[in-house]
């Protein structure tokens, strides 16, 4: 049997930008990218502590070091400049192996790792 479990998290990430003129997903800075076990094109939840507002998009490598956050397209309107969000991603893998599987969690101090 496959579930889906929690792969990666970055937890409590500053929305830095958003920006309705583009073609949709989340742009996230490479370092963050990297230190979640994270890469361009994966699928990702995003949960916004401010207003509840909870969907899915995929990510697009930001510039390292820029500690960029920017929703981009429909999901801009979904936050502000300056939220809280978390950004989840999932994988699914064999029950058993799911057992022992340790999911990446970051907390960035303010989106640098």
């Amino acid at each position: 049997m496959m579930i889906e479990v929690l792969k990666s998290k970055l937890h409590c990430v500053r929305v830095t930008e958003a920006n309705l003129n583009y073609m949709g997903s989340i742009t996230i800075d490479e370092d963050l990218m990297d230190a979640a076990n994270m890469i361009a094109g994966e699928k990702v939840q995003i949960v916004d502590n401010n207003n509840g507002e909870r969907f899915e998009t995929y990510i697009i490598k930001g510039e390292r070091g820029s500690g960029c956050i920017c929703l981009n397209g429909a999901a801009a309107r979904k936050v502000q400049v300056d939220d809280t969000i978390i950004i989840i991603s999932y994988a699914l893998m064999d029950f058993e192996e799911a057992k022992t599987f340790k999911p990446t969690v970051v907390f960035p101090n303010d989106n640098h790792i």
